[in-house]
């Protein structure tokens, strides 16, 4: 891997809903303006092999053709008719997945929104696109009490990169009621073995699963988003930048934040000489806390935030004590020592950084050894008055290679 710094994301998923039709991509003709079936109504079926209009490079293995499979996933080594999902990585067939759990579409009567509902459709609307639509589809044994419409998308990229085989994927989530099949473990849409959202590439640096996955809060991700519209979910493959080294490729925190136990951001691999870069919520301030591996002896803060000056300070003798006043962004400030604790104040309510925004503040931690690291970050927030907030002053910084931001969408806390 030859990216030194590591990119993480905060994403929230909340409560099961609708993301909007407008999530969704159509006019493509067909029954349901979502393209051309790709196969008829099935329990853990798979279409014939398809050919891309355009290869990719899935994380330095070619494809050219590939499967699409009931299951909420396509395949690229052939099909793939496993039903009870797992979180990725897993040595089964590469794939993504933009919900894999238990679709069943063989009722096509029983509670649908309109005629032809309850299938998975198939559109080529040019030469650098592909969208797969599963269709209000329904779960095992033919339930259709709750209905999931979802979309992945593959955009050819070569031609802006440079680079034959680059390719964007697009998760979109249209509505999500349900998680889980009669026959892995759930019962009435929910529980046992939950569906999972993300990539599996055939290694541990080349596979995801998104927040949510393989629990019920993977409902979730049509409420949230990583490029500030719900339901909409982008990550750009390119060349040998893994998940975790690039802002269209995030690491997520392993908790759904409820306003009071900050981000979790469980088993980072981290190591000495670089910074681990973790993007949290937009406030005026943060608490940092190490609950298990290597130690924090420093930390990199964003410059042209505010002032671009904040206070520092260590978790000491019980109590928070001043190490840093004015300490400058950009620079790294080493600590002395080794601590679990430490705070950063001083961002001014004036800079107005957007909650919402993908390049609001981002931090630097620098770690005494090599492992893996649970951090969490909680932030530290003032009520202001309500007012169009600007997009910050620090993209063009970080252009200049400061820091990767991971591109999610921020929340701000209740």
């Amino acid at each position: 891997m030859k990216k030194s710094l590591l990119a993480l994301a905060v994403g929230a998923a909340f409560a099961s809903g609708a993301a909007g039709a407008d999530t969704l991509l159509s006019g493509f003709g067909g029954d349901r303006d979502f393209g051309t079936r790709v196969m008829a109504p099935n329990d853990d079926r798979s279409s014939a092999e398809l050919t891309l209009p355009f290869q990719i490079n899935f994380f330095g293995n070619a494809y050219s053709t590939y499967w699409v499979n009931n299951n909420g996933n396509i395949s690229f080594s052939g099909a793939l008719s496993s039903f009870t999902p797992s979180l990725f990585p897993i040595s089964q067939a590469a794939m993504i997945a933009p919900f894999w759990a238990d679709v069943d579409t063989r009722d096509q009567v029983t509670n649908l929104p309109s005629p032809f509902a309850n299938n998975v459709y198939l559109a080529n609307p040019d030469s650098k696109t592909v969208v797969v639509t599963w269709d209000s589809v329904g779960y095992y044994n033919q339930h259709n009490d709750k209905l999931n419409t979802f979309q992945l998308v593959l955009k050819d990229q070569s031609a802006s990169t440079g680079r034959a085989g680059d390719f964007d994927m697009e998760f979109r989530y249209g509505q999500l009621q349900w998680t889980t099949g009669d026959a892995s473990g759930g019962s009435g849409g929910f529980g046992g073995r939950a569906a999972v959202a993300g990539w599996n590439a055939g290694a541990v640096t080349n596979s995801y699963s998104l927040i949510g996955s393989g629990t019920q809060n993977v409902l979730g991700l049509v409420n949230d988003s990583n490029v500030g519209t719900d339901g909409v979910w982008r990550f750009q493959v390119r060349s040998e930048e893994l998940p975790g080294s690039a802002p269209y490729n995030p690491i997520l925190p392993g908790n759904i934040d409820d306003g009071t136990a900050g981000w979790v951001f469980e088993n980072i691999p981290v190591g000495t000489g670089t910074p681990i870069w973790i993007d949290p919520v937009v406030a005026t301030g943060y608490d940092y806390a190490v609950s298990s591996g290597p130690l924090v002896n420093g930390v990199t803060l964003l410059p042209g935030v505010g002032d671009g000056r904040y206070d520092i300070w260590l978790w000491q003798d019980g109590e928070w004590q001043l190490f840093a006043a004015g300490a400058e962004g950009g620079q790294h400030i080493e600590f002395g020592e080794s601590v679990d604790r430490f705070r950063v104040t001083g961002i001014e309510t004036s800079a107005e950084l957007n909650p919402n925004s993908p390049i609001a503040f981002s931090t630097g931690l620098w770690f005494d050894g090599v492992g893996n690291a649970t951090v969490t970050q909680t932030a530290l927030t003032v009520d202001v008055p309500t007012s169009p907030v600007p997009e910050p002053a620090t993209y063009g910084m970080l252009g200049a290679g400061l820091a990767v931001l991971a591109v999610a969408r921020r929340r701000r806390r209740a």
